[in-house]
């Protein structure tokens, strides 16, 4: 058959069985070539640095460097690469970890055959595919950390750069000696911001101003 246009796919898979089931699938039908089958991430790396497919199929649970740590590799060295999980895990962790990593779709392992395939043709066309249940949970995370649309509307412009001095890493005096600013004043601000973010600590101050995108 011939793989002049094929859809080029990469598997990273630690169990042989399944590893030659994806690769027997995706080499027996017509537009898809496996051009590398790994069973680590410390085989994947430079195998698919020697020649770089349209998609990696990537697994999680994999032995030594776990498939998230490895995708952030990947995508370092391969910005254009484009990454389909395919694994058991389904909790909100691992999603998060996975698309925050650089996974542009993340599929549970019951996904049927022609499912992956067709999931295989959208990732790379820029779509997002997931398994049902993954999507729901996707949904549900999206709900939880979206900062509300006034998140920074009840700070000042002046506290506002004063947090940032302090997510940039500033103290107290050093904050103060940049705004030109007494350390007493530093310390009124931040009561404010304290009661404004309902927060009790500097380190509280400053994740939530993360989380909430307040400081960008």
């Amino acid at each position: 058959m011939p793989h002049t246009n094929a859809l080029q796919v990469a598997i990273v898979e630690d169990q042989p069985r399944i590893r030659e089931g994806l690769r027997m699938l995706i080499d027996g039908t017509e537009g898809f070539r496996c051009n590398g089958s790994f069973g680590s991430m410390e085989e994947a790396i430079p195998g698919i640095g020697r020649d770089v497919p349209d998609v990696a199929l990537v697994d999680i649970g994999l032995p030594e460097m776990s498939g998230i740590e490895g995708i952030r590799v990947l995508k370092r060295r391969h910005p254009q690469l484009t990454i389909l999980m395919l694994t058991v895990y389904d909790d909100d962790k691992r999603i998060f970890d996975a698309l925050c990593a650089g996974a542009s779709g993340y599929l549970l392992k019951k996904t049927p055959p022609a499912r992956l395939l067709e999931s295989l043709r959208e990732v790379v066309n820029g779509g997002s595919p997931m398994s049902p249940e993954v999507a729901r949970r996707v949904v549900a995370l999206f709900r939880e950390i979206r900062p509300p649309e006034d998140a920074d509307c009840a700070l000042t412009p002046h506290e506002i750069r004063v947090l940032k001095l302090l997510v940039e890493g500033h103290n107290y005096k050093t904050a103060a000696a940049e705004l030109d600013v007494s350390v007493n004043t530093i310390r009124f601000h931040m009561r404010s911001i304290y009661e404004k973010l309902q927060v009790h600590s500097k380190s509280e101050a400053v994740a939530k101003s993360l989380r909430q995108r307040i400081v960008r």
